[in-house]
């Protein structure tokens, strides 16, 4: 096995790892990334020195390893050590290792829908930690044996992270009512959709709490975003491109509120793969692009929505009473089937947690 050895060079310092892999580190981004209190706090871990304060090109007088440390002398005086450990796990060019970037699992309408029993969730850290796995991985998971009574649900939302507040609040009742605001607060059917992409940062994970589910009709569906957006790219490469590249409007307004903004509906990583949809043809405004592409947009816009309504990619369902599912807004379409109020009573509590809180829970979780 090769052993460990350093090769320093006027700008960088190779590493040489054993196994032979050798890796490159720029001078400028050690002395950056010195641990020493003088560049970072010692509780809070943020950075304190200032980047300024630093040659823009440090030279090295020479570098050494001592046990499971790398010490590095400036020519400007002064000692950096940078445990070997740490040296490994961040590495330039290379993400450093994260518990919550979890490959997307792609699905169509076979999926079976992950079930967890909400009990160990809320009681039980290994529990949680599996179930937000699985729900990161997918994107829809279902928790069953929730008590079917007001904020059972959003208790259980509250083991991931802060709820989300929106205009709608920071839970909303998804029931058949007088003067609605939103088509989900009506019986009629409601085409795949993704909430709220007319907000600044459309929310991340949406709960939906089953209470009551008696009312002929009312099943759900869901569809992956992601299986959608890689189809469209085989079958039409420029149609996904019009839908990834060409910002639409998005508006909700009310009484209370005005909420407007340009965004696309896919977008997509540095790698070219879909990170996001944002899909909600209820709330896009008048498209305001320039007229030449006004027809291939249209054509763009209608070949997801036919994707959307494929039931190649539905999963369908009828949440029971005590059921809550959980889904990647940002990821995940959801929708239903019209229902008739006249035949009994439906009731879902619903709130979100941002993606953010969602990982960061995961991340703590897998510390232990």
């Amino acid at each position: 096995m090769t052993e460990l050895t350093l090769t320093l060079a006027p700008a960088a310092l190779a590493v040489t790892w054993p196994g032979g892999d050798r890796q490159d580190y720029p001078l400028i981004w050690l002395r950056d990334n010195d641990p020493t209190p003088a560049r970072f706090h010692p509780d809070t871990h943020e950075r304190t020195g200032d980047l300024l304060d630093i040659p823009a090109l440090p030279e090295a007088r020479d570098a050494e390893f001592a046990s499971d440390t790398l010490v590095i002398n400036w020519t400007d005086g002064g000692e950096s050590r940078y445990p070997l450990a740490w040296l490994a796990a961040n590495r330039p060019g290379r993400a450093s290792d994260d518990p919550a970037s979890l490959a997307p699992q792609s699905w169509r309408c076979d999926l079976d829908v992950p079930r967890h029993d909400a009990r160990g969730v809320l009681h039980d850290d290994t529990a949680l930690l599996a179930w937000l796995k699985d729900t990161a991985a997918t994107g829809l998971s279902i928790l069953e044996n929730v008590a079917a009574e007001d904020g059972a649900g959003l208790a259980l939302a509250k083991r991931v992270g802060f709820l989300r507040q929106t205009n709608f609040g920071v839970s909303f009742e998804v029931v058949n009512k007088p003067d609605p605001n939103n088509l989900a607060y009506t019986a009629l059917p409601l085409p795949l959709h993704t909430d709220l992409p007319n907000q600044e940062l459309p929310p991340g994970y949406q709960f939906l709490h089953c209470i009551a589910n008696e009312a002929t009709g009312g099943g759900s569906l869901f569809a992956d975003g992601v299986a959608m957006a890689d189809a469209l790219r085989a079958a039409d490469p420029e149609a996904f491109h019009l839908l990834a590249e060409v910002p639409i409007p998005f508006r909700f307004h009310d009484g209370e509120t005005d909420l407007r903004i340009h965004r696309t509906v896919l977008n997509l990583r540095a790698d070219g793969s879909v990170h996001e949809v944002k899909w909600n043809a209820h709330i896009a405004g008048a498209f305001d692009m320039a007229p030449d592409l006004i027809q291939p947009y249209y054509d763009a816009y209608r070949a997801f929505m036919a994707l959307a309504r494929d039931q190649a990619f539905q999963v369908q369902l009828k949440l029971a009473s005590g059921e809550m599912v959980v889904f990647d807004n940002r990821r995940v379409l959801h929708g239903r089937e019209a229902f008739d109020p006249s035949t009994g009573f439906r009731h879902l509590q619903g709130c979100y947690v941002d993606r953010g809180e969602f990982l960061a829970r995961i991340r703590v979780l897998s510390r232990h």
